[in-house]
């Protein structure tokens, strides 16, 4: 007899499982896009050099319910 039942670890009607985005592609070029994507529900705006990043940004956010803080090379820059 073969177990058909899966456990899975998202629940796909959860809340804590849902976020709604608004992607902006800028630029295509090396045959990926390139742009922004903002988090509605936060109104957190991230920007992405490659689809497949785009997919990651997004993939987190619904995973742990929280933006990557992708640290910015110009807040760096100005604290040494």
């Amino acid at each position: 007899m073969v177990n058909t039942s899966r456990t899975h670890s998202r629940e796909p009607n959860s809340e804590k499982n849902r976020a709604t985005f608004v992607v902006k592609i800028e630029y295509c070029q090396n045959r990926t896009w390139q742009g922004r994507v903002v988090w509605a529900d936060e109104n957190r705006v991230e920007f992405f050099r490659s689809a497949l990043e785009l997919i990651r940004i997004m993939d987190e956010v619904i995973s742990q319910g929280a933006m990557l803080q992708i640290p910015d090379q110009s807040e760096e820059s100005s604290v040494s």
